[in-house]
Formats: structure tokens, C-alpha cells, sequence
């Protein structure tokens, strides 16, 4: 068997210097449809001991377009990185696209998108999502349940870094907050994805400290955590921590946060588990997945949350 490599991520940033950052990559303020002011927001986000969010306001002409402004909101122990949620274009099932852009410049040009109904003829999402993305930002395709994504609409966005597998306002409103189909569909095919878990908060109903991202940089700054999300260097959680994944010739080693079941999916219906009491670590063979030109690490805890590693793809 081929030893494992990681094109999309690799899995020596769990051990190199410095130290994961907890952050929200999707909330909504006052700037947009939320219900808090975005200093309320940050407030809440670091007295629930969160690093970082970005405040990711709907980026519409009814909302005058904001990339709201929250740099003076940084302190010393909390910071933000600037974002929008992106939308244009018409998806297949008739409904506007709906994208994250995190690092977007303050003056990225709209789209003609003055409300959240689609404008034939505007801008594409695919070309929105190339123009973040040459912009500087980490761009998300976002809720692909929720918005009814199809495969072909997925297959569209090639400037994407990552899809959102995870979103807790919709799990909480809708019950249509998972995105790991549409993630699969797009790794199969080959497209090196990664993955993210968000809030989606807007504060008018429990949609909140519900899902993150645990990113690893030298240092608390948007300029930093931008680098290591584009580079992949960071997991997603519910809850469960990973503290290290060891690439072997035929086996995986996982270090995590006390968990009563560690997975490895890959390409197919195959996969390998092992199930415990309290587990910190575990390995796994690779033997069942010979053939999966990927594969991603699932960390899920006695209460049922779960951390999910990005993507690693095998060479060749």
C-alpha cells in the first residue's frame, strides 16, 4: 500500500508550534438579519471562551452589502477576521447561492444581489467565489443541505477551500445542518476540499456555541488563522477534541479527548471503527481501504458529539 501524504492538509501541524485557536466562521449581526449588535456578538462569542469568530453579515443590497467592521472589537485575548456571506447567482432548484467569504477586503465589489431572490443574469456563484477567493478570502460553500445544493451546483464552485459539514442553526431550526454528502461527492471526484463546523448565529433562537473550528497558528491574528485555514491546518468540532493523527505505511494513530468511538471513512461504503470506554487513542488499519484516494478521521464522544479531521489524500 502507498504511504499516506497529505496534499490538502497535512497532519504535522497537530504537533508543530503554537497552539489551536477556537473560532466561528459563520455568524450574523445587526449589520444583517441578526438580532445582536456585532459588539454583543464578540462579547458572547469570548465569554463563552471562543479565540476568534468571523462576523459573516449577508452580503445583500437590502443590508446596504456590509463586510461589518470589527476591528476595534479585537483585544488581546480576542480577535476577528473579516467576512461576509456571499450571494448571487441561481442555484438548480431556483434559489440563490449562498457562499462564505472569510478575509473578504472591506472594499470586495458587490454582486447584483439587492435581496435574497435571485437576479437573472447576475454574477454566477462560481465567478463570486473565484473573485473572494483572488481577493484573499477562505471561501465556504455554506449549508448545502439546507440550501438543497445539487451535485452539479457543488461540482460548479472550484474556488472553494471547503464546504461546511456542519451547521448549528440549521440542525437547530431545520433539521438540515449536515454537508459531508455533498463534501464526498466533490472528494471522489477529486477536488481537494476541507471541512468545516459553524454556528450560522443569528441569536433569535439557540443557534449558537454549537459548532467550530479549532485552528492551529503561531499566533491569535486574522492574518495567521487566514494562513492556516487556507493551508488546512485546523479540525472541526461539536465537542470532542483531536489532539493527533500519526500517518503510518498501513495504519492510522489517533490522540484525542475521551471518546467512545474513532472512524475512518474513505471512498465507498468501507470504513473502520473501534468502539471503547473513555479512549484517548486508538489505531486503526488501513487494510479495508485500499483503494480510497482519501481518507478523514471522525472523533465522536459518549454524548454523541463529534470532531472531524480535514481530508488526507493518499499519493498517487
Amino acid at each position: 500500500m502507498n504511504e499516506l501524504k497529505a496534499n490538502t492538509m497535512s497532519t504535522k501541524f497537530y504537533t508543530a508550534p503554537g497552539k489551536f485557536y477556537r473560532g466561528n466562521l459563520h455568524t450574523h449581526s445587526t449589520a444583517s438579519d441578526g438580532v445582536l449588535e456585532p459588539a454583543e456578538v464578540c462579547r458572547r462569542y469570548q465569554a463563552e471562551g471562543y479565540d476568534f469568530i468571523s462576523l459573516t453579515d449577508h452580503f445583500v443590497g437590502k443590508f446596504n452589502y456590509p463586510i461589518t467592521d470589527t476591528t476595534g472589537l479585537r483585544n488581546d485575548s480576542f480577535t476577528t477576521i473579516l467576512g461576509a456571506e456571499l450571494h448571487t447567482g441561481i442555484m438548480d432548484n431556483g434559489c440563490l447561492w449562498h457562499l462564505l467569504g472569510i478575509g473578504l477586503p472591506r472594499d470586495f465589489t458587490p454582486p447584483d444581489a439587492p435581496h435574497f431572490t435571485p437576479v437573472k443574469g447576475s454574477e454566477t456563484a462560481p465567478d463570486i467565489a473565484q473573485r473572494a477567493r483572488d481577493a484573499g478570502a477562505f471561501v465556504v460553500i455554506a449549508h448545502p443541505h439546507w440550501s438543497g445544493l445539487t451535485e452539479a451546483d457543488a461540482r460548479s464552485i472550484t474556488a472553494a477551500h471547503a464546504v461546511e459539514i456542519y451547521n448549528h442553526g440549521c440542525v437547530v431550526d431545520n433539521d438540515r445542518g449536515e454537508g459531508l454528502v455533498t463534501l464526498e461527492y466533490l472528494l471522489n471526484q477529486g477536488q481537494h476540499l476541507n471541512l468545516i463546523a459553524t454556528d450560522d448565529a443569528h441569536f433569535d433562537t439557540p443557534d449558537f456555541f454549537g459548532g467550530w473550528v479549532m485552528v492551529k497558528a503561531t499566533e491569535n491574528t486574522p492574518e495567521a488563522l487566514l494562513a492556516s485555514l487556507k493551508a488546512g491546518e485546523f479540525y472541526a468540532s461539536t465537542g470532542p477534541q483531536i489532539n493527533d493523527i500519526r500517518l503510518m505505511d498501513n495504519n492510522v494513530e489517533v490522540d484525542c479527548s475521551s471518546a467512545a468511538t474513532i472512524m475512518i471513512q474513505g471512498q465507498g461504503t468501507s470504513m473502520v471503527k473501534v468502539h471503547g470506554q473513555s479512549m484517548t487513542t486508538a489505531e486503526l488499519s488501513l487494510e479495508r481501504l485500499p483503494g480510497s484516494s482519501w481518507i478523514r478521521v471522525t472523533v465522536i464522544d459518549r454524548a454523541g458529539k463529534r470532531a472531524w479531521s480535514n481530508p488526507i489524500w493518499r499519493d498517487g
